[in-house]
């Protein structure tokens, strides 16, 4: 399996595209009253996936339900790409029939549904419910801060940028944006990245890239990115085309037909564990560099029962455990995966030990410990820098697989 969130998401600017306005005609179903402690019996619970973190948590969630029979009967579940997920909760809200009891999304769907306001509020009435969200990894922190009152975060990464490449074929890695801008004039068409809205790498490396170079304002894409769109603009000279997806890159990289790529961690480890990157591919960051964060959130739609309301914050509240986060290391492929503090390696399983103890990579510690982590742009400023992008950067140079 290929890491799913970054090739199925497809970001946010195809989320609110697909969205539309907010939909006229009768309002959202409300539910209404307090939630009990526990259900009055036993739910079923339909959860739906649109960012791959399935991978991640559902042995979690399997393990809650074998424990606690009495509180979930059942769990039903479903993936779909983030950009159909807003408009689809909202149909069902406005013919009062929601058929979708738990979320798990990126930052991409939190936002679309936000915009919506198709998400019930869980906080901060039941943050006493979920003692784990006070022992969240301070970047963790940062991402929950992004979800408001609705998203609860459940899993978190640094992400990247990162340049992956074969030392066979790079025997000097480039390590400053002027050393990269110089291989790829070097070397054409060896350097590659996908289309930011199609790609998790792809966006990191764009948000990245304003830390890297020194500009005004990294929150700005519009105003404060000079430097950024102008080194971007010159790369782009020697660039034959941009994937419209990660996997594509990965496969460049393995091929031969490109020599360095974007990467995060999780696209490091994941693929080399299965695979589909040579075991001995290498990873190199660039001067001034800055983690670009990520995480997935789980989320309610509004008209979801207070009993399966109160099902869902007694499962959550397990999922934050750090017996069940360790569960989060998974295959790399959300590397390190636990969103709260204290959970080590050793706890994970034993398939997660191996695959981390054989392809992860001993310096991503001293990297993650050593440089400034930030959260992502938010909504309105990722649809402003994937339309500059596509219209002064590489838009006609993107090419489908």
């Amino acid at each position: 399996m290929r890491p799913y969130r970054m090739i199925a998401t497809a970001g946010v600017l195809a989320v609110l595209a697909a969205c539309g306005a907010p939909t006229s005609g009768q309002p959202a179903a409300e539910s209404t009253g307090d939630v009990p402690d526990k259900p009055s019996k036993a739910v079923t619970l339909n959860i739906l996936d649109v960012a791959g973190n399935l991978q991640l948590t559902q042995g979690m969630i399997d393990e809650f339900v074998k424990q606690h029979a009495d509180v979930i009967s059942k769990v039903t579940y479903s993936k779909s790409p983030a950009p159909e997920l807003a408009g689809k909760i909202k149909a069902q809200q406005n013919a009062n029939r929601v058929d979708i009891d738990l979320v798990l999304t990126g930052t991409d769907g939190l936002s679309a549904g936000q915009q919506q306001g198709i998400w019930n509020d869980l906080l901060p009435k039941y943050a006493d419910r979920l003692p784990g969200m006070k022992d969240y990894l301070p970047p963790a922190q940062k991402m929950q801060e992004l979800a408001g009152n609705s998203g609860v975060t459940v899993t978190y990464y640094p992400s990247g940028p990162l340049l992956e490449y074969l030392p066979a074929k790079v025997a000097n890695p480039p390590t400053s944006a002027e050393e990269l801008l110089a291989y790829a004039k070097a070397n054409k068409g060896k350097v590659m990245y996908a289309r930011p809205s199609n790609s998790g790498p792809g966006r990191t490396f764009l948000m990245g890239l304003p830390y890297v170079l020194g500009d005004k304002d990294p929150k700005d894409p519009v105003n404060g990115w000079d430097k950024t769109w102008a080194y971007l603009k010159e790369l782009n000279q020697y660039v034959d085309y941009y994937p419209s997806g990660t996997a594509d890159t990965m496969k460049a990289l393995a091929n031969g037909s490109s020599n360095i790529i974007v990467s995060t961690t999780g696209w490091d480890i994941n693929p080399r564990v299965l695979g589909t990157i040579p075991k001995e591919a290498a990873i190199t960051t660039l001067k001034g560099f800055h983690w670009v964060t990520d995480a997935h959130y789980a989320v309610v739609p509004k008209g979801v029962s207070t009993d399966k309301q109160a099902a869902i914050l007694q499962l959550l509240q397990f999922m934050l455990t750090p017996e069940q986060q360790a569960k989060a290391y998974d295959k790399g492929y959300f590397y390190p995966g636990p969103a709260v503090k204290g959970v080590e390696l050793s706890q994970a399983p034993q398939e997660s030990q191996d695959a981390i103890k054989n392809f992860g990579r001993p310096e991503y510690e001293k990297l993650i410990a050593d440089n400034p982590t930030e959260v992502p742009l938010d909504a309105k400023g990722l649809v402003a820098a994937f339309d500059k992008w596509d219209r002064e950067v590489g838009g006609s140079k993107v090419k489908s697989s």
